[in-house]
């Protein structure tokens, strides 16, 4: 199938996106993860897909969760790591193994969206979306188009510093809760384990010192976020749950169906608490969709043309994402001379819902928009319907049309 002029019109829908979350931003309540307007955003978009985008089916899914975990773990790590630094100067060894629990679960909890303290915040009902067109003829493949309805709280040093404050911050209270995890160790070592306090004329004791630099830092990161404060997330992520919406209408537009190949559209929310709406989703169907080549392109924060990306490595670099799909969408920017870089999400820079797929062992990417050293924009009040990039959208989107054309003609199958 040729849709050389479903790309043409890339601008028109592109604006589409716009009005649509524009609309959602002004009109519905705000999306945190478990939230009633989580819910709301997904009824809506799920009755645009049946009604607008000609989808035979849109089911409207609920999971339980535990989103305040997610930045939870703050507050056991940084409690851990200051009583760390008190018990040093009584009990070294003590200090020593605080400090490496609250590494641990910050590690799990916030390194590896692994579910190690939800027992310990109020449960919540999250919302996922499932939305199919059928085709016409016997199926032999199936795309999926991915985003995350729900948005973010609020990280307010991104207004100053953006990501790079954020970095900054968290990599020198990494560096302090090592430097006490080392003293207290070179203490053990030649004093031996005791419950005393230690010796004032020691050098360790000194240094003890010199790292109460590091407390202010420490105390600081209490506030790295303002769970009372939602944005509206327009960029992040409405634009990627209309980046497949908005395909789905052109198609409908258009009046194509594909005759062997299956598009759907999932939302999954709840991925601003460590994408509890896409592995809920995973587990949900667990074994479904693995009849024929199915690919998912997950979107997440299209804004800047400039950083159009497809990430080969996702969840801060530790989750590889499938290679046939990134390499689909990389040569349908080739093919249409739209410039896209191949990257990946670094360290600290999170994730995308594709790293769940991947895990789940689903074929997938992450699409992505956005600088990964973070704009002022991310995770703020200025990420607004009146901050958005139509070029940055248009560009995604005609990319994304491409790469269901060469998909649905065979490619990487």
């Amino acid at each position: 199938m040729n849709l050389k002029s479903i790309i043409n019109k890339k601008k028109e829908y592109a604006q589409y996106m716009v009005d649509e979350i524009t609309h959602i931003c002004k009109d519905m309540p705000k999306r945190d993860p478990g939230s009633e307007g989580e819910k709301i955003a997904c009824e809506y978009m799920a009755d645009v897909l049946k009604k607008d985008c000609g989808c035979d089916e849109a089911k409207v899914e609920s999971f339980k969760e535990n989103p305040g975990s997610f930045f939870g773990w703050i507050y056991f790590t940084i409690t851990f790591v200051l009583a760390a630094i008190v018990l040093f100067f009584f009990c070294p060894i003590v200090s020593a193994v605080l400090i490496v629990l609250g590494l641990l679960i910050a590690f799990l909890q916030f390194g590896l969206y692994k579910k190690t303290m939800d027992r310990f915040f109020p449960e919540k009902t999250g919302h996922n979306v499932t939305a199919i067109k059928h085709c016409t003829g016997e199926v032999k493949r199936r795309i999926f188009f991915n985003g995350h309805p729900d948005a973010a709280w609020e990280w307010p040093v991104n207004y100053k510093l953006g990501g790079v404050g954020f970095e900054g911050h968290a990599i020198i209270c990494g560096i302090g809760a090592v430097y006490y995890i080392v003293i207290s160790i070179m203490y053990v070592v030649q004093n031996g384990i005791g419950f005393a306090v230690i010796d004032k004329s020691s050098p360790l004791f000194k240094f003890a010192l010199i790292g109460l630099i590091f407390v202010p830092f420490l105390i600081g990161l209490y506030w790295m976020w303002n769970e009372k404060r939602v944005v509206d997330g327009a960029n992040d992520n409405l634009s990627g749950c209309y980046m497949g919406i908005a395909v789905m209408k052109a198609l409908q537009d258009a009046g194509i169906t594909l005759e062997n190949t299956e598009v759907g559209v999932v939302l999954t929310g709840s991925e601003e608490a460590g994408l509890r709406g896409s592995k809920a989703w995973c587990e949900a169907h667990k074994g479904e969709y693995q009849d024929v080549p199915t690919f998912f392109f997950s979107y997440d924060t299209i804004h800047d043309p400039k950083y159009l990306m497809t990430n080969y490595r996702d969840l801060n670099g530790t989750v590889k994402a499938d290679k046939d799909v990134s390499d689909l969408f990389m040569e349908a920017a080739e093919e249409l001379n739209v410039h896209c870089i191949k990257g990946w999400v670094p360290p600290l820079g999170g994730a995308t819902d594709n790293a769940a797929f991947a895990q789940a062992g689903f074929r997938s990417t992450g699409i992505t928009g956005l600088n990964h050293k973070l704009e002022d924009y991310y995770h703020t009040r200025r990420d607004t319907y009146d901050n958005m990039n139509l070029e940055g959208l248009a560009d995604c989107f005609a990319v994304s049309v491409k790469a269901l054309e060469m998909f649905d003609n065979g490619a990487k199958q």
